[in-house]
């Protein structure tokens, strides 16, 4: 299973959130790019980089930060956050970026997925289901749609979507652990499609109950952040 340490970027600097409440923000890092240098040297290979202002404005706020991050420190990097067309996706490609994640748009408009992965393929292509009580969450988690999480996956999965990031707002930087039904669901439910774990993770016991279900790769972010796991405990992993 791959590891991805977590960067959420907001007003420059590397930020964790509570519950996707940006009034509640804990601040890990002046920068961003000291940051993912930090995981680099700790022998990471794969970045998950979130732009929260991004999802707010609905474009690439961050982009100049994630390009330097790609730039300087040779990390494979899936980027989400305010995501709203192939231009941006473009840019963000043609600038070293591995994987781009679609959220709201997903909702919203699947005929851009289609597009997306038409475009792009499905390698760069990954579709970020954020969900609350099992309702897709959109526009930076502000917003709750009447989606649940299963049946978006289900019909993302028949357009192509081969790769999803599944987050559970309510465990979001929370340290109380994955919610591991839902993921348990989705691992039954898709066929042709992996599933990337976010939210609540708190110990290594939870990436072992993760791996057990068959998901492919999971964000750590908070249990770093606060301690409750090292890097080279996640390296081992």
């Amino acid at each position: 299973m791959q590891i991805l340490p977590a960067i959420d970027i907001k007003d420059g600097r590397a930020v964790r959130l509570f519950k996707g409440d940006f009034s509640k923000e804990t601040v890990v890092n002046q920068s961003p790019l000291a940051q993912a240098e930090i995981f680099a040297s700790a022998g990471m290979t794969y970045l998950h980089v979130v732009d929260l202002d991004g999802a707010l404005d609905g474009k690439a706020t961050s982009a100049p930060i994630i390009e330097e991050i790609v730039q300087k420190t040779g990390l494979k990097i899936e980027v989400g956050g305010g995501i709203r067309s192939l231009e941006q996706i473009a840019s963000y490609i043609d600038k070293g970026v591995d994987r781009v994640i679609i959220g709201s748009m997903a909702v919203k408009d699947p005929e851009f997925v289609k597009a997306a992965l038409a475009r792009f393929g499905s390698e760069k292509i990954v579709v970020g289901i954020d969900a609350k009580k099992g309702l897709v969450a959109t526009e930076g988690w502000l917003e709750t749609s009447d989606v649940s999480f299963l049946s978006l996956a289900l019909e993302m999965e028949k357009i192509g979507v081969r790769l999803f990031v599944y987050t559970d707002v309510d465990r979001d930087g929370t340290l109380l652990g994955p919610n591991f039904e839902h993921y348990q669901q989705l691992q039954s439910a898709l066929t042709s499609a992996s599933v990337i774990a976010s939210g609540g993770i708190a110990q290594l016991s939870d990436l072992t109950k993760l791996q057990a279900i068959g998901i492919a790769g999971t964000i750590v972010g908070k249990a770093y952040y606060n301690g409750n796991v090292t890097l080279d405990e996640l390296k081992e992993f």
